[in-house]
């Protein structure tokens, strides 16, 4: 696959064959030469030939393959002629990052993180199928998917300051429970309150370097400050959403007159009937993601409490932000100097909002959105801010975590005869987990390095750094 370098942070593909635009790939000049992204590049150039698909089909530094759009993928298309697709959203519906601060420092929790990683273990159920405190009957589930976080608050989950600081406010409003299925349904009513498995995590970490003290400040973060960082999505539900709507767009797309490259971008028009079902089901999925969130940060405050025998003034836990990494969006943006009503998918890729913008919540919006970019469980995690490049060059987009290098086969293999949990601990990082496999396919090797994808996409400006984490304890499914 030919790569054009356009500048020292973006490489183009050139169009060619029946791609309507060209693609664009944010990576360094050492990434691209490093490269064996060659099938999520394929990816890319096959998003290029969607309908109504506008400026370029994009990837972060993060993407690597995924099913019909790479992970890492961004794509825009206009609301009245362009598609919709649940490849360019993932089966993990607003599978996202919740990050809080508290008043604490690491010398106040160290002596007490075997404990606080047991109690968290304890009360915030991982897995694959795991089931949590939280069983609803449908007419409940159907309220979770109408109101998202704002549901979990009223159930006494947390703080409605929360749910300010969440993107979109915890609820998409698009949202339709009648669309769902039954077997959708079923499947959430018992998991709300759980992590889920794979790269799914809860970590304690603490606040090692600060690059913007102003922005920092904005976000309520301080050195050596210990965070609780939370990477979950919409569970079995989400799934069910995704796997009923590729079944009936597979069927849906060959009644339109459009050619795929790849049977996996199976879509529907934005603004048909099959299009608008599939928004409101995502929708609903999104939404229970945020409740999902909600109420483990509330388990994770009481956690805290109960193993250091403080109260919550002391404790001082306060939600920074909870972003979406796998989701389409109606926005409004500007292509060739005018402004278009949008769909943008972004799939492993993250908002990116400039300072000023009306979507970011008030007490932000002078610096910009936060971004919360997780590392792999042996190294760090980043909060950025968004910026005016990233509304220019990426429809306000940026990476979202370290991206895939090895296959999770292949790191299985990679880690035979190692013991993973001891390699973490020599590095101070207790880690808990419940699959047999799960160290395994999810060790640090398995992953692109961090700093690396950080500092291409504050290279390239479409988003800025603000401050590093590092982990000291980790939950894993």
């Amino acid at each position: 696959m030919e790569l054009k370098k356009i500048t020292p942070f973006c490489y183009e593909i050139p169009k060619s064959g029946s791609m309507r635009v060209p693609g664009r790939v944010f990576m360094s000049e050492r990434m691209a030469a490093q490269s064996r992204e060659e099938e999520a590049l394929k990816q890319v150039a096959n998003v290029a030939t969607l309908p109504g698909i506008l400026k370029a089909a994009m990837a972060m530094p993060d993407m690597h393959w995924g099913y019909g759009f790479p992970i890492g993928g961004v794509a825009a298309f206009d609301w009245d002629t362009g598609v919709i697709s649940p490849g360019g959203v993932g089966y993990d519906i607003n599978c996202g990052v919740r990050l809080a601060g508290t008043g604490l420092e690491e010398k106040e929790v160290r002596p007490v993180v075997d404990r606080l990683v047991n109690a968290l273990f304890q009360n915030i159920p991982s897995g694959v199928g795991s089931t949590g405190s939280v069983k609803l009957p449908p007419k409940e589930v159907m309220k979770v998917l109408r109101e998202g976080g704002r549901w979990a608050v009223r159930q006494g989950f947390g703080d409605p300051s929360d749910v300010e600081r969440t993107e979109d406010g915890g609820c998409m409003a698009e949202a339709d429970p009648s669309v769902i299925s039954d077997r959708a349904l079923t499947r959430g009513a018992k998991q709300l309150g759980t992590l889920g498995s794979g790269n799914h995590f809860l970590e304690v970490g603490v606040v090692e370097e600060i690059f913007d003290d102003e922005t920092a400040r904005t976000f309520g973060l301080f050195q050596n400050q210990v965070t609780v960082l939370l990477h979950s999505g919409s569970r079995g539900l989400g799934y069910q959403v995704c796997d009923d709507s590729l079944a009936f767009m597979a069927k849906h797309v060959r009644t339109l007159d459009i050619q795929l490259p790849d049977r996996q971008l199976a879509c529907a028009m934005i603004r048909s009937d099959a299009g608008q079902r599939y928004y409101a089901a995502m929708a609903c999925a999104a939404n229970y993601a945020w409740a999902n969130r909600q109420i483990m940060l509330h388990r994770a405050r009481e956690t805290f409490q109960q193993v250091l025998g403080i109260g919550p003034r002391d404790l001082a836990m306060h939600q920074v932000y909870d972003i979406c990494h796998n989701i389409a969006k109606r926005e409004t943006h500007t292509v060739d100097g005018r402004m278009r009503t949008v769909c943008v998918h972004r799939k492993g890729a993250t908002r990116a909002f400039p300072p000023g913008h009306p979507a970011i919540c008030e007490a932000y919006r002078h610096v910009g959105q936060p971004i919360l970019i997780p590392g792999d469980m042996g190294t760090a995690s980043y909060v950025l801010a968004g910026t005016q490049t990233a509304m220019e060059e990426s429809f306000g987009s940026t990476c979202h975590g370290a991206g895939r290098v090895l296959s999770r086969t292949a790191a299985k293999k990679k880690s035979k005869g190692r013991a993973i949990h001891r390699e973490l601990a020599d590095k101070g990082i207790l880690v808990k987990w419940t699959g047999r496999s799960t160290l395994a396919e999810e060790m640090p090797d398995a992953y692109k390095d961090i700093d690396q994808v950080v500092d291409t996409v504050h290279g390239a400006g479409i988003s800025k750094k603000v401050a590093k984490l590092r982990p000291i304890c980790v939950i894993k499914g």
